[in-house]
């Protein structure tokens, strides 16, 4: 399902439910090629957040290396956040929020360009996320998640960071490399 930014898709996949739990098909290379969502993963990542109100991000890495994601959680719930970072774009320094849980299965598809981040809503959750590029030390950066400029609504006063997140600059403060 298209999102009001080009080229960021919510994907609900199709869940078989019995009495045994539940079976769904978490990638499908064959359906991202029937959408036209050009992308060929090369890493997994995976996260624990052991405490509600933790936020991770607003993370991107800038070319050679920016990365598309798809974003899956296995355990527990998220407010999962992206900033659009592509400076000649009409939705340039907006963001969108979508709840992403381990009962509604919902994935989201981010493509390069967008600074993602978010917080966890419950304990000891867990994120999956496969991205298009592998991880470049010198070419990570991301943005502030309380720049006022943008004005993400997250869903905790107090948030748990990281030093690295704690200090990361706002969007007026960096050229865009998208």
């Amino acid at each position: 399902m298209a999102t009001r930014f080009d080229g960021v898709w919510l994907i609900n996949p199709v869940v078989f439910n019995d009495a045994r739990g539940f079976f769904l098909e978490s990638f499908s290379m064959r359906e991202f090629e029937l959408n036209r969502i050009p992308c060929v993963f090369v890493q997994d990542n995976h996260s624990l957040s052991v405490e509600a109100g933790v936020i991770r991000g607003l993370h991107f890495q800038s070319p050679p290396y920016a990365q598309s994601k798809l974003i899956r959680v296995i355990r527990g719930s998220i407010f999962d956040v992206i900033v659009d970072c592509r400076k000649h774009s009409p939705t340039y320094g907006q963001w969108e929020a979508f709840e992403l849980t381990a009962i509604n299965h919902t994935m989201l598809y981010i493509p390069s360009g967008f600074a993602h981040g978010f917080c966890t809503l419950s304990p000891n959750t867990e994120v999956l996320y496969k991205v298009d590029n592998y991880y470049s030390q010198p070419h990570e950066s991301g943005i502030c998640w309380n720049d006022p400029v943008i004005g993400i609504q997250w869903p905790t006063n107090n948030p748990i960071l990281s030093l690295k997140d704690k200090s990361l600059p706002f969007l007026s403060d960096i050229v865009s490399p998208f």
